[in-house]
C-alpha cells in the first residue's frame, strides 16, 4: 500500500529542496513591479512579472536601508537580488529580496535619486543659499545649444518682451559624452562676465537626453556661481538636479526667459504710473509743508514782540474804551442819582417851605393878633416917648413930648401936667 503524506510534510519537503538549491539561494531576477504595497510594519510586498509569468516577492524592513534607494511604484522595471524560498503555511514560494535596483532608465533614475539625496544633505538645495533674481535685468547669459528650439524661443521672447535687453549665448553640448563639462564651462565663463542672470536649459526629452543636467559637476557649478541662475530644462513635468540647485526653476526654457526678461512696455507704463503717483505724493507733501509753514509763520507772528505790542495796544484801547464806558456809566449813574437827590431835596425844601410858610402865616396871624396896631382898629392907640412905648404913665413928666399912634395915623402931644 502506498504511503500517504500530509500537506505540511509535502510543504516542508519542498522547502528543504528549494532552500538547499544554490542557484535559488543567490538569484537576480529582472521584471516589472506590480501590486507594490508598503506595509505599516516596514515590509514591502510586491509582485515581479514579465510576459510569461509572475512571482510574489517581499522585502523585509531590515533590508531596506542598504538594499533600496528609490520609491517603488507599479510599472517600474527592476532587478531584484535575493533568494527563493517556500512559505510552508500556505505552500507558496516567493522571492525574499535583499536588494532592488532600477533597470535601464531606472538605473539612471536611481543614480538621480542617490545624487539628489547626497546634494540635499550637503545643503545645495537650501533656500537660504538661493540668490534673488533681479527684477530689471538687462544683460542675460544663456547656456544652451546654439541650434534648436530653446535658443530660438528665448531670443524671440526676449525681443518681444524687451527689445533693449542684451543676450549673451555660450553654445554648449546639451546631451551625450562631454555635455556636462561643456555646460560647466559655459556657466563659469558667463559668471565671470558679471551679468545680471544666467539661463541654462534645453528642450524636453527622455531622462537619458536630460542627463547632463543631472551631473554632479553641473550642480556644483550652479551652486558656486555668483550670478543668479535660472534653470529651464525639459518640459513642465521634467525636473533635473540643476532645477533643484538653481536659484529659480522654470518649467521650460521659454518660461525661464519670461522670468528673466522684464516686459519693457509694462515697465514703461509702471514708471509712468509711479511718476504720476510721485508727483501726486510730492504735491501732497508740498501742500502739507505749506500748511506747516503757514502754521509756523503764524506761531512766529504771534510770538513776535511787534505782534504782542500790537495786541497790548489793542488791549489797552479796549481797556480805555471799557474805562470810558465805565466812567460814563458811573457819571450817568451819579448824575441820575444827583438829579434824583436834587428832586428829592427840592421836594423836601418845597415841603419845608410850605410848612414854614404855613407856620409863618400862622405865626403872622398870631403875631398880628398880638400886635398893638391890630388893636387900634377898635379905637385903641399907644403912646411912645423917647422912641419906645410908654407902659407906665408915671414915667412921663410935664413937658414931655409923646407920640400917640391910632389906626389912622399918629400925632405928637405934650404932657401939660404930672
Amino acid at each position: 500500500m502506498e504511503k500517504v503524506y500530509s500537506v505540511g510534510q509535502v510543504n516542508s519537503y519542498i522547502k528543504r529542496m528549494v532552500s538547499s538549491d544554490y542557484v535559488l539561494g543567490r538569484i537576480r531576477i529582472k521584471g516589472e513591479l506590480s501590486n507594490v504595497k508598503y506595509h505599516t510594519s516596514g515590509h514591502i510586498y510586491f509582485t515581479l512579472k514579465d510576459s510569461r509569468g509572475a512571482l510574489r516577492c517581499v522585502m523585509f524592513a531590515g533590508n531596506r536601508m542598504n538594499g533600496l534607494h528609490f520609491q517603488m511604484e507599479d510599472g517600474q522595471s527592476v532587478v531584484v537580488a535575493g533568494r527563493i524560498d517556500v512559505y510552508e503555511r500556505d505552500g507558496l514560494y516567493q522571492l525574499y529580496a535583499n536588494q532592488i535596483q532600477l533597470s535601464g532608465a531606472g538605473e539612471l533614475y536611481e543614480r538621480y535619486e542617490q545624487l539628489k539625496v547626497k546634494l540635499e544633505a550637503e545643503g545645495l538645495f537650501d533656500f537660504e543659499h538661493k540668490k534673488p533674481i533681479p527684477a530689471y535685468a538687462t544683460r542675460i547669459g544663456v547656456v544652451t545649444a546654439s541650434t534648436g528650439a530653446a535658443i530660438q524661443d528665448i531670443a524671440s521672447i526676449a525681443h518681444r518682451r524687451n527689445p533693449y535687453v542684451q543676450l549673451y549665448l555660450y553654445p554648449v553640448q546639451v546631451q551625450g559624452e562631454g555635455a556636462a563639462q561643456s555646460i560647466v564651462e559655459g556657466i563659469q565663463v558667463l559668471d565671470k562676465m558679471e551679468l545680471d542672470i544666467i539661463i541654462i536649459g534645453r528642450g524636453g526629452g527622455s531622462i537619458e537626453d536630460l542627463w547632463a543636467f543631472n551631473e554632479e559637476s553641473v550642480a556644483y557649478a550652479i551652486y558656486n556661481a555668483n550670478t543668479p541662475v535660472i534653470s529651464g530644462t525639459g518640459h513642465e513635468t521634467d525636473t533635473t538636479i540643476a532645477d533643484y540647485v538653481a536659484d529659480k526653476r522654470a518649467a521650460t526654457p521659454s518660461a525661464a526667459c519670461e522670468l528673466a526678461v522684464f516686459e519693457y512696455e509694462a515697465y514703461r507704463q509702471s514708471l509712468k504710473k509711479r511718476r504720476q503717483q510721485l508727483i501726486r505724493l510730492l504735491q501732497q507733501k508740498k501742500e502739507k509743508l505749506q500748511k506747516q509753514l503757514e502754521y509756523q509763520s503764524l506761531r512766529l507772528l504771534h510770538a513776535s514782540p511787534k505782534y504782542r505790542l500790537e495786541q497790548q495796544r489793542q488791549y489797552m484801547d479796549e481797556l480805555h474804551t471799557r474805562l470810558e464806558t465805565a466812567v460814563q456809566r458811573c457819571l450817568t449813574t451819579k448824575r441820575e442819582r444827583l438829579l434824583q437827590q436834587k428832586t428829592q431835596l427840592r421836594q423836601q425844601m418845597e415841603r419845608k417851605y410850605e410848612k414854614s410858610r404855613q407856620e409863618l402865616t400862622m405865626r403872622a396871624i398870631r403875631l398880628d393878633g398880638l400886635s398893638p396896631t391890630a388893636k387900634l382898629i377898635h379905637g385903641f392907640g399907644y403912646v411912645e416917648a423917647f422912641d419906645k412905648p410908654v407902659s407906665d404913665i408915671t414915667a412921663l413928666n410935664a413937658g414931655d413930648v409923646v407920640t400917640i399912634t391910632m389906626q389912622k395915623g399918629s400925632k405928637k402931644a405934650e404932657i401939660l401936667s404930672e
